[in-house]
């Protein structure tokens, strides 16, 4: 069985490899709520192990951002999930979906990213409710902070 059919039949690992998320990542979750979508968590754990919170001092590789509008400043959060943040990890921002409640504007998106040092390279259907945007750091945009 080739590895795409695989992943086709295991719908749980897919999920982790449209997010890039690899056994021994370092994963760090931040806005966590009862709404976030529990099937994307799962598949994440299944694959890297326990989600650290942003209190940690490690290293992280990825770092997943549950945003809703009203959830305060994204600029200030984006800044906070770049300071455990590997030098060639990512930020996947993940948003309600256009007509669900907490429904972020791309518009915020595209004006935050870039001012924390950030460019938007992807986008994903995140789970039933929410999507994903891909953020990695600009070159030479850690190093300014």
């Amino acid at each position: 069985m080739s590895a795409t059919a695989g992943q086709a039949a295991d719908g749980v690992r897919s999920l982790a490899d449209r997010f890039g998320i690899e056994p021994g990542m370092v994963v760090m979750e931040m806005g966590y709520d009862d709404d976030v979508d529990q099937d994307l968590r799962d598949a994440l754990t299944d694959c890297c192990g326990d989600l650290v919170d942003e209190d940690t001092d490690e290293v992280v590789d990825a770092v997943l951002v549950w945003y809703r509008d009203g959830d305060g400043d994204l600029f200030e959060l984006l800044v906070d999930a770049l300071g455990p943040l590997a030098d060639n990890g990512v930020v996947w921002l993940l948003t309600p979906k256009a007509g669900r409640d907490g429904h972020v504007e791309p518009s915020e998106v595209a004006e935050s990213a870039p001012t924390a040092g950030l460019q938007q390279t992807s986008t994903v259907n995140a789970g039933r409710d929410w999507s994903g945007a891909r953020l990695v750091l600009r070159r030479g945009a850690k190093a300014k902070k």
